[in-house]
């Protein structure tokens, strides 16, 4: 028996020439990623917030005059202090939920599905967030190397956001590993620079600069303790994406737990170092923050004077601060991963795509990125108060959590174990007084933040964060009722119901006759049950064109023509079917549709593709069941030869 040649695969193949070939359920375990490549993936955002933390400290220190400015170094150590805390508070919860998702699921297991779904909608906002804010910051540094893409700064900054999607759809491990390159160029050309600064600063021979930029701001407030706490907040900028390491566990290899604790603290001591010690730098240089230089390119100046040093200093943390999008593009798909299987998302999220990865949630994340860069040209400033209150409001869910979690513990005895309201194992700890208080402390302080960062931006545009945040946790509750609501429609519950046969009526939508219609003719004759065809009327010429052609190719059953003086198809068609059912109320009726199927995408689009609406349409009728029908015109002749194959022996049989 011949084979039937296989179908064109273009579309197919552009997919896999994008995101790669598909990966069998089974390479899953190969797909985990090293420590190294795990820094990389999870902590380009925490560290390209360096490139802006120790500015953002001193922008509003100048509000009350350059002489504010030295208190930017105690400011940045007891930044610091709170990195140690939530550095302590996360290894902590990466060892109490090994499987994953951080503040969602801390506050899930302890403070409930309302606060679980709060941290839910502040992470998944501050994610895309980041993308957004990350990337329009990157193309301010392309542009400003090149003025002539100005007007294309948009375009550009979709751009990338496609590129970052396109590579992380093609699976954790290698985006990991492409994405490691310029995280790890800007590591070594950041501590070069800062050694190098340290040295000439040791020896004397780092000196104040005289041509700093003039100040964003001039003297305008007292020097107060909200003041201080204002640049306090702002500084902390820097600890935004702490908390990735802790939701994407799952991605490192085995014992994973213990690299993503190891990976959490190589990142916060890298952090930590890099930021006190550009604050200080900073310090000792006169850095300013200014419109028309940053403080990074003013450390570089200083160390290197204006050349290769600085540019390559300048063009490392412009690669740092676009790959900081890739951490959502990380751990985005895992936590709408996690939230759509727990019923507040759409079930779609928890499907993992071709190559191992949350397809759907990568594409929704740059689609809402794309969103919002469009919507706002991709105005970084536009888009930083939006920022950074997000990721604070789950820093306190998931610290008050964690305190919840070792008041149970405490309870516990010696040796003895106990479960969380999800189930989650408690074991006794003598220790749960002084994780505690950590976690106490870390949860009052991120608060304290929050609140800061709320009432000092809000009129910037932070009262769109502080609106959409509820709004966003109304559309999970509301989510995870429908699914709660059909649940409880397709359970049997007690009821016992013998499956039973009803009588079946096969109908036939018919639009003309050709070979597309002899396949609908045949497969309605293959199930042995009655038929007939039906053509709507829409055009009354083509209506007896189709009479006649019915007699003289079919020559057999039934052909109904329904009147539609309004040229409408669905709407004759559904009152016909309902008419049936008034009939015969236990009466299934089977409605075959035809479907020219093309073998690219492009010229599918071409074609009315009614079965689509038909099916939309129809849906609401109780026993009804419509299926289409795919004839491939590219095997036409194939079929056509095949189908006189078998008519001359159907006749060779009813002979013998």
């Amino acid at each position: 028996m011949s084979r039937l040649p296989r179908l064109p695969r273009s579309s197919r193949s552009l997919t896999e020439i994008l995101i790669g070939p598909p990966l069998e359920t089974a390479a899953a375990a190969h797909q985990s990623i090293s420590k190294k490549v795990g820094l990389a993936v999870f902590a380009s955002d925490a560290l390209s917030s360096t490139a802006y933390a120790t500015q953002e400290i001193l922008l509003i220190l100048a509000l009350a005059g350059a002489g504010a400015f030295s208190l930017s170094i105690p400011i940045a150590l007891a930044i610091a202090v709170l990195l140690l805390v939530l550095t302590v508070s996360y290894r902590q919860t990466i060892h109490a939920y090994p499987s994953g998702g951080g503040a969602y699921i801390v506050s899930r297991d302890n403070l409930g599905e309302t606060a679980a779904q709060v941290a839910a909608a502040a992470l998944l906002t501050d994610y895309i967030l980041t993308v957004a804010v990350s990337i329009s910051s990157g193309v301010d540094q392309i542009v400003s190397a090149v003025p002539a893409l100005l007007a294309w700064r948009i375009e550009l900054a979709v751009v990338m956001v496609l590129i970052m999607a396109v590579i992380n759809l093609r699976g954790v491990k290698e985006s990991g590993r492409i994405f490691a390159v310029p995280t790890y160029i800007f590591l070594g050309s950041m501590a070069l620079t800062l050694i190098v600064g340290f040295v000439r600063w040791a020896t004397g021979e780092l000196n104040v600069l005289v041509d700093a930029p003039p100040l964003m701001e001039t003297a305008v407030a007292p020097l107060t303790a909200f003041l201080v706490l204002r640049a306090f907040s702002s500084g902390c900028t820097a600890l935004t994406g702490v908390e990735a390491i802790s939701n994407g566990i799952p991605a490192f290899e085995e014992p994973r737990s213990r690299n993503a604790a190891t990976t959490l603290t190589w990142m916060s001591i890298i952090l930590g170092s890099i930021f006190i010690s550009i604050t200080f730098l900073a310090h000792h240089i006169g850095a300013t923050p200014s419109e028309t230089e940053t403080v990074i390119s003013q450390l570089g100046r200083a160390v290197w004077g204006r050349g290769w040093g600085q540019v390559g200093l300048l063009a490392a943390t412009t690669l740092i601060l676009i790959m900081a999008a890739n951490t959502s593009f990380a751990d985005f798909p895992r936590l709408a991963a996690l939230a759509a299987t727990d019923g507040f998302l759409p079930r779609q999220l928890a499907y993992r795509g071709s190559r191992l990865v949350f397809s759907w949630g990568i594409s929704f994340l740059a689609g809402m990125a794309i969103f919002l860069l469009i919507i706002l040209r991709a105005n970084t400033s536009r888009l930083i108060p939006l920022y950074a209150i997000g990721v604070f409001l789950s820093f306190t869910l998931s610290q008050s959590g964690m305190v919840l979690r070792w008041l149970k513990v405490g309870q516990l005895k010696p040796g003895e174990t106990g479960h969380s309201a999800h189930g989650t194992t408690l074991s006794a700890d003598s220790q749960w007084r002084t994780k505690m208080i950590v976690n106490g402390i870390g949860g009052l302080l991120t608060a304290v933040v929050m609140i800061v960062f709320a009432v000092t931006k809000f009129r910037d545009g932070a009262w769109f964060v502080v609106i959409l945040i509820p709004a966003l946790v109304m559309v999970f509750l509301s989510i995870h009722r429908h699914y709660q609501r059909v649940a409880s429609q397709l359970s049997l519950g007690d009821v016992v119901i013998a499956p039973h046969a009803s009588n079946v009526k096969t109908i036939l939508l018919v639009d003309d006759v050709h070979a597309g219609t002899l396949r609908l003719v045949n497969f309605a004759l293959s199930m042995g049950q009655p038929w007939e065809a039906v053509h709507v009327a829409i055009d009354p010429e083509k209506t007896e064109r189709l009479k006649q052609k019915w007699a003289a190719r079919i020559g057999q059953g039934e052909l109904r023509i329904l009147p539609s003086p309004y040229r409408s198809i669905a709407g004759p068609l559904r009152d016909y079917l309902l008419s049936l059912r008034e009939e015969d109320p236990r009466l299934f009726i089977h409605l075959l549709l035809g479907q020219l199927a093309m073998p690219r995408f492009w010229e599918q689009l071409l074609h009315r593709n009614t079965n689509l609406l038909l099916d939309l349409v129809l849906r609401d009728i109780d026993r009804v069941i419509v299926t289409s029908i795919p004839y491939q015109i590219s095997l036409r002749d194939q079929y056509l030869a095949r189908l006189h194959q078998e008519s001359k022996a159907g006749e060779m049989t009813d002979n013998n």
